[in-house]
């Protein structure tokens, strides 16, 4: 084989790669377009329990069409405290299984129409503006960029059988099995796609290039490969989300070693359905991954809480696990009694208050330290006000035809008002996490002086926001009135810093850019105290309110 061989072998593969890695990641982004927010629906209904965890698991990941975006996800929403690291390990069993799809998918073997698919997907892209379309044609051309890749990688492995070193490495891999391990494994680190790597691996045993005691090897250490995208998520992260990546790890290294052990019997197995189903070499390649994951999640299921005991015992300390879904909204206080029901509701506000302060000392960090985990677990934190923001909201509208005494009538409006201005407290926060990043993409040097004079705000924010709070829990007049005496400081301190950043500028001592992300941390704390104010006026009004219901009886 001459050098030009070579050369074309190798850019068919890394180009066919490029384009399944694309079809993969285009499919995947229009399903889950098409899914809107159900994607975070899913997960947070459906992960009550380990065994509803992995389903959730299955059916995002199937959605996604990426099983380690949805560990990423995952290690995410663990991160911020949405999620426990039980229900996490079962959506990480669950990722493994979904991820199998793409493998059956490829099964079927519809190469030959790939172009006419994309040609399809292409047209609704392009000459429909209809939102469904245009989500329906990503589907469709990320499916068929998917097999176009596959054919082009297919192409570019075939000289592979006039290789003696791979036919050398093949004949090893088939007696030391745990050489086809390493193989997958360090193949699926490389590449960062299991679904990639497996489609690979169907390629090379539907033209001959591996048989089946070499393949099986290399398919369990694919799984072992993947668990890289949830170990490079979890640095720097929580020690639940360190948690949850190490579960990852050792759920499909045991996984692997068991399966290594029975090689014989799974192999004779594989051999069984290949003949019973009369399954082409890709389908049976598919079996094998499909059998090997939903068998290894059936066996460990039973021992979540050991593996989660395993992975605390080894990342030792306080993962400090709040739980943030909505627990007291119950349909049934509404109209059995609902003065508990705008109770129930009022906690649910207080929580999401809480969020919102825990958000806004997130913010601070990152903008303080630029450790990337504080910026992903304040966008995780305000992913979890919005959410709360829908489900609170929709309570208190379904409440609002309840009978209600006048006092509570007017709570129920600050309970509606307050989770508007909580909601834009998590808009600002998110505006400020948005600003640090800027500044740290783009280099951007913020004095030393500078630097202290927005910490002394935040403080001051961060304080307002905490104290009116405590005053809509603790419905305190006092405390609320405080409120609005320190959002007048803040408002001083905005106007301020304005001042004192234009004479810089004037000076040529401040930097434009530098100049731009200042004053717009500025104004959005200045912004987070107007909403604080807005709360504390809110409950002052509530306050009179409850004394004159009681002045009249």
């Amino acid at each position: 084989m001459d050098y030009m061989d070579v050369q074309q072998m190798i850019f068919e593969f890394i180009g066919g790669l490029g384009i399944f890695l694309f079809g993969i990641k285009t499919m995947g982004e229009g399903l889950q377009q098409s899914a809107g927010d159900r994607l975070r629906d899913i997960l947070d209904k459906f992960t009550t329990n380990p065994l509803m965890g992995v389903l959730a698991g299955i059916v995002v990941t199937i959605l996604i069409q990426s099983s380690s975006a949805t560990t990423v996800i995952t290690v995410g929403l663990v991160s911020a405290g949405f999620m426990n690291l039980r229900q996490a390990i079962g959506v990480i069993m669950g990722a493994n299984i979904g991820t199998t799809v793409t493998a059956f998918i490829i099964g079927f073997d519809v190469g030959a129409y790939a172009l006419p698919i994309m040609a399809a997907g292409s047209f609704l892209l392009f000459f429909f503006k209809n939102k469904k379309a245009h989500y329906f044609g990503q589907v469709l051309f990320g499916f068929g960029a998917l097999f176009l890749g596959l054919e082009l990688m297919s192409d570019g492995m075939k000289p592979l059988r006039d290789f003696e070193m791979f036919h050398d490495l093949t004949v090893n891999m088939s007696h030391i099995p745990i050489l086809g391990v390493i193989v997958g494994t360090l193949f699926t680190v490389t590449v960062q796609s299991s679904s990639a790597t497996v489609g690979i691996l169907q390629g090379l045993y539907s033209d001959g290039l591996l048989d089946l005691n070499s393949a099986l090897p290399v398919l369990f250490g694919d799984n072992i490969g993947t668990t890289i995208t949830a170990i490079l998520a979890a640095i720097g992260a929580s020690i639940a989300a360190k948690r949850a990546a190490l579960s990852h790890v050792l759920f499909n290294l045991l996984g692997t070693t068991l399966f290594v052990i029975l090689l014989y019997p799974f192999t004779e197995i594989i051999v069984f359905l290949q003949g019973f189903f009369n399954l082409n070499d890709k389908m049976t390649i598919a079996f094998a991954h499909g059998l090997f994951n939903v068998t290894n999640t059936l066996i460990q299921l039973p021992f979540i809480g050991y593996l989660a005991l395993i992975v605390t015992k080894v990342i030792p300390g306080d993962d400090s696990y709040v739980d943030y879904k909505t627990k007291q909204l119950d349909p049934n206080f509404i109209t059995q009694s609902p003065s508990i029901a705008l109770a129930a509701a009022k906690e649910e506000v207080i929580r999401m208050g809480q969020l919102a302060i825990k958000g806004l000392e997130e913010s601070r960090s990152y903008l303080l330290t630029g450790q990337m985990k504080h910026a992903e677990v304040a966008l995780s934190l305000e992913d979890a006000i919005n959410n709360l923001d829908h489900k609170i909201t929709d309570y208190l509208i379904a409440l609002s035809s309840a009978p209600l005494l006048p006092y509570e009538s007017q709570m129920h409006t600050t309970l509606m008002d307050t989770v508007r201005d909580i909601e834009r407290i998590g808009d600002h926060f998110e505006n400020m996490v948005e600003l640090t990043e800027y500044k740290l993409n783009n280099k951007v040097k913020l004095s030393e002086y500078a630097l202290k004079d927005i910490e002394e705000m935040f403080d001051l924010v961060v304080s307002t926001v905490t104290e009116v709070i405590e005053a809509l829990d603790q419905n305190e007049e006092n405390k609320a009135n405080s409120v609005v005496c320190k959002e007048k400081k803040i408002d001083q301190m905005e106007r301020k810093l304005r001042k004192r950043h234009i004479l810089k500028t004037n000076e040529g001592i401040c930097d434009g850019q530098a100049g731009i992300v200042f004053v717009d941390l500025v104004i959005n704390l200045e912004r987070i105290g107007d909403h604080s104010v807005n709360i504390a006026e809110s409950i002052i009004g509530e306050k009179e309110a409850e004394q004159a219901t009681v002045s009249t009886i």
